[in-house]
């Protein structure tokens, strides 16, 4: 019982983390190896407006068509993508709702589909599970003083601004809004491109026109996924430790019925040794058992707990976010069941193997 339910509970912390950083992934919906911000500010002398010049005028935002121009002609280059952002009011909603409109194919975005698919016309979108509009029906934007109609396709998972998003092309929205500025670039390097020296020569290109490149790392802040991965390793560290008490006291009361036994056994010539071997092997069957009974059990409680966590936010959960137990990694955990009973018996084990014969006989 005691590995069952560390098992059970190892592997539930196990699915629980990776859960919870496709969730944090899924957030950030950016697989792109290199990011370009198009800010179109640049830092004047100290005592400046923001982004102002010497003459106190505020410098041109970059030409869209200038860094994507830039982005094709860089050897390394394998596809990407531009984004600008605009609000709107829709008809259905109150308070305001972000339109992400991209230039160029964003399917590879690391947008995670719930239901439907990603676009794949001009008057077609796809928004969070929590918006108000279901996959197939039509949604009509209202963007300075313009409306836009779209039709839904596709729900994606972003627990962003209450699912108040829509992410559409930019060719409706910029027929609203003409001056529509792209806001960022997202770049894919073909295989076998460094990525450090790519960001390197684009900076190089881009240095002019007052934007700059910068790869993944720099751009994901992944100091959440490191601090709730550390926490995970703690809290199983803590489920593994609380299972090896128990192991320890169900040996230790087996080790003290059967010390007239052990007594035998000494006295027919076994050594400390083998005293030992023996009470350890005899923890591991139990041990395999509890393992594989408590795994199939961890993800069972993972796969009620997870959707449950998703519904309480408002969310739909994809398959990926709830189905992240690989095979490998459950057997490994099934033969945790093992390294859990183990952990827990060479106390009474060496008790057992430095009690004197004598003694043992003597006990009833």
């Amino acid at each position: 019982a005691a590995v069952l339910f560390g098992a059970m509970t190892v592997t539930f912390a196990v699915g629980l983390s990776s859960s919870l950083n496709e969730v944090l992934s899924a957030r950030n919906h950016d697989v792109a190896d290199v990011t370009v911000g198009v800010s179109g500010q640049r830092q004047g002398p100290p005592g400046g407006a923001p982004g102002a010049g010497p003459d106190g005028e505020r410098p041109p935002a970059p030409d869209p068509a200038a860094v994507a121009a830039a982005i094709e002609a860089l050897p390394g280059t394998e596809r990407y993508y531009g984004s600008a952002t605009a609000e709107a009011t829709v008809a259905e909603a109150n308070g305001s709702t972000r339109i992400t409109a991209f230039s160029g194919d964003a399917s590879w975005g690391g947008y995670r589909m719930v239901s439907g698919r990603w676009f794949d016309a001009a008057a077609e979108a796809v928004v969070p599970t929590q918006f108000l509009a279901a996959t197939g029906t039509a949604v009509t934007l209202h963007a300075l003083g313009s409306a836009v109609t779209v039709r839904v396709v596709g729900e994606v998972l972003d627990p962003r601004m209450d699912g108040m998003l829509v992410y559409t092309d930019a060719a409706p929205l910029k027929r609203a809004v003409p001056d529509l500025p792209v806001t960022g670039h997202h770049i894919a390097v073909s295989s076998g491109t460094d990525v450090g020296g790519y960001v390197k020569e684009l900076n190089s290109a881009l240095e002019p026109l007052g934007v700059t490149a910068q790869g993944r790392e720099a751009a994901d802040g992944g100091e959440v996924i490191l601090v709730l991965n550390a926490l995970t390793a703690i809290l199983t560290l803590m489920l593994v430790a609380v299972a090896g008490l128990g192991v320890l006291g169900g040996v230790v009361l087996d080790t003290v019925e059967r010390v007239r036994d052990l007594g035998v056994y000494k006295a027919l010539g076994m050594t400390p040794r083998q005293i030992v071997a023996m009470v350890l092997t005899s923890v591991a069957l139990p041990g395999l058992a509890g393992g594989a009974l408590g795994v199939p059990a961890g993800v069972a409680l993972h796969a009620m707990v997870m959707p449950a966590m998703g519904h309480s936010a408002g969310l739909r959960l994809p398959d990926s976010v709830i189905a992240v137990h690989g095979t490998s990694e459950l057997l490994a955990l099934g033969l945790g069941g093992v390294l859990i009973a183990v952990l827990g018996a060479p106390p009474p084990a060496g008790w057992a193997a430095r009690t004197r014969t004598v003694t043992a006989l003597r006990t009833e």
